[in-house]
């Protein structure tokens, strides 16, 4: 079991620093089946990855200048609370339901993965209509970070490019800092209702720091479609073992 989960967290970490995202919406189903953890205890514990693994891949691009802060401002403002309430939904959902969920998520995920994303402008709409959009982006995304314990990469990198015209690379950048500060405020909220294993966070943590941290400087090295379809390939399978397992359980 420590050797899968470090597996885990080594494969979470190359996903993380390459496209700033990725890893959390696979971490949950496997450490139910991998680590053999419950689904609560499994969704505090990716919260406390969620919080610390985009760390390491968040600073070179720090560096470079690759974040939005009048985004992560604007997204977390509404996704800090979103998260609590998302939290109190999971409460009341069984195991099952939950493992659904994540596999229509990791489907979702996929298919926005393989889609071709416009690459716009910063500017070219209403200051007022934009931070609208980002508070509606915060909210959504930061529920989901509470009920299902994932930071909403996959989620928030497509609605930062799409709907609020921030650069690919710069939303990439962004998208970290927000699974950080979402990541914080929902582990908070679920501290009172399921304690994460802190042993399987540090198995997990270690080899996806290190991970994040060497993929995150090659990144630019790697084209982005090549590692798009090559995710999107694995969170398929992932969700069709997930709904199979869900089902039959």
């Amino acid at each position: 079991m420590v050797i899968g989960v470090g597996l885990l967290g080594l494969l979470v970490g190359l996903l993380s620093g390459f496209m700033g995202a990725g890893g959390a919406i696979i971490t949950v189903p496997a450490l139910v089946y991998v680590a053999g953890i419950p689904v609560e205890t499994a969704i505090s514990t990716s919260l406390i990855m969620g919080a610390v693994i985009p760390i390491t891949a968040l600073l070179p691009r720090l560096r470079q200048g690759l974040v939005a802060w009048k985004a992560v401002a604007a997204v977390t403002v509404a996704g800090i609370p979103a998260a609590w309430g998302g939290t109190l939904v999971g409460t009341l959902l069984s195991a099952k339901v939950t493992l659904l969920i994540f596999a229509v998520l990791m489907i979702a995920s996929g298919v926005q993965m393989l889609r071709k994303r416009p690459n716009p402008p910063e500017e070219g709409r209403t200051p007022r209509a934009w931070v609208l959009r980002a508070l509606v982006v915060g909210v959504f995304v930061g529920f989901l970070t509470g009920l299902l314990g994932v930071g909403g990469g996959f989620i928030t990198v497509p609605a930062l490019v799409l709907a609020l015209d921030i650069p690919i690379g710069t939303a990439i950048g962004t998208s970290l800092a927000i699974a950080i500060l979402n990541s914080v405020a929902a582990l908070l909220a679920h501290l009172g209702a399921s304690a994460p294993d802190w042993g399987i966070a540090v198995v997990f943590a270690i080899p996806a720091a290190v991970a994040s941290v060497v993929s995150a400087y090659f990144a630019g090295r790697v084209h982005h479609r090549v590692l798009q379809i090559a995710f999107a390939v694995l969170v398929f399978a992932v969700a069709a073992f997930t709904i199979v397992q869900a089902a039959t359980s």
